[in-house]
């Protein structure tokens, strides 16, 4: 959803209308509402009684992004009967095959592997909140710990993470987003050496309070290397695994593996740092947005697009 976010207001500031059509979760409708951004409420995305043809004339949309993962080729049979070009992210799914837009920024298995007509992949196309440039800083030594695992940390790695915290004697900040739901379990684990946040309001700038962060394997690590923030990294499902070693390779951060293996031998507090912080600034540039705007908008043919 942030990305989504981050994606509509650079294409509104290059005079496109945009509308977000979503599920119905009212702590993610309630921060689309706060940024002003017009939405529209789908109960049932994987239906297939048309929805998706109603929406694009009713709204006038020429261009259709999905940010789902998996998409079915059914899905995108029914958008481009609707001659509405079709754009995807990161979709490993059936529905991959007839986009005209392939932007796979988190895949690393070699971009002819991908389905679409156009494809582009690697990190240069990470779409990242461009805050980070007021919030970025170089990190000498370990101060503050953050542990965020994502806005619904569906296994609740938090909890375990925060055990092991325990183990080798560490503090940290726990911040759990909108749809976290292990809050009983949490609750057993909190003690005075753990402070909890819920749901800021943004995170890369609540980054800069920090010296390492725990985080998935999503676009978080990411964000956080370009501010400068090192992370150890956890994989919460299969797919995120080529993600934390891809991370590890570009020297911002250290990868731990999968969930299901915690606590980990290799889970210690790296001491180098300085490295690793300059290591994610360097590595992970911020003109990712900028080039799929870009591509998104050769494929534009009128001026109203949804995500």
């Amino acid at each position: 959803m942030y990305r989504a976010l981050s994606l509509v207001k650079e294409l509104k500031r290059n005079g496109k209308d945009c509308v977000i059509y979503c599920n119905n979760h009212s702590k993610s409708l309630s921060i689309i509402e706060d940024v002003g951004i017009q939405y529209d409420i789908v109960e049932d995305l994987q239906a297939t009684d048309g929805w998706q043809k109603k929406l694009i004339v009713r709204d006038n949309i020429s261009i259709w992004i999905d940010d789902r993962l998996d998409t079915l080729l059914n899905h995108s049979v029914t958008v481009k009967k609707t001659d509405t070009a079709l754009a995807t992210f990161d979709n490993h799914g059936s529905g991959a095959e007839m986009c005209d837009l392939n932007i796979a920024a988190l895949y690393f298995g070699g971009i002819e592997n991908l389905l679409g007509k156009l494809k582009f992949s690697g990190v240069e196309y990470l779409i990242l909140n461009q805050d980070i440039l007021k919030y970025s800083r170089l990190r000498h030594k370990l101060e503050r710990i953050l542990v965020t695992m994502g806005g619904s940390d569906t296994y609740g790695v938090t909890i375990d993470v925060i055990r092991h915290l325990k183990k080798i004697g560490r503090k940290a900040t726990i911040l759990i987003g909108p749809a976290f739901e292990h809050h009983k379990e949490l609750r057993k684990e909190l003690n005075d050496d753990f402070e909890l946040k819920i749901a800021v309001p943004s995170l890369i700038e609540e980054f800069l309070n920090y010296d390492l962060a725990i985080t998935g394997g999503g676009i978080t690590p990411f964000e956080a290397n370009a501010s400068g923030l090192p992370c150890l990294v956890v994989a919460n499902e299969d797919f995120e695994i080529p993600v934390g070693k891809e991370l590890e390779k570009l020297g911002g951060s250290r990868f731990l593996g999968h969930h299901s293996k915690l606590p980990f031998e290799g889970f210690e507090i790296p001491n180098n740092l300085k490295e690793m912080s300059i290591a994610g600034q360097d590595n992970i540039k911020l003109d990712g947005l900028t080039k799929v705007t870009h591509a998104l908008m050769k494929l534009e043919k009128e001026n109203r697009i949804c995500l």
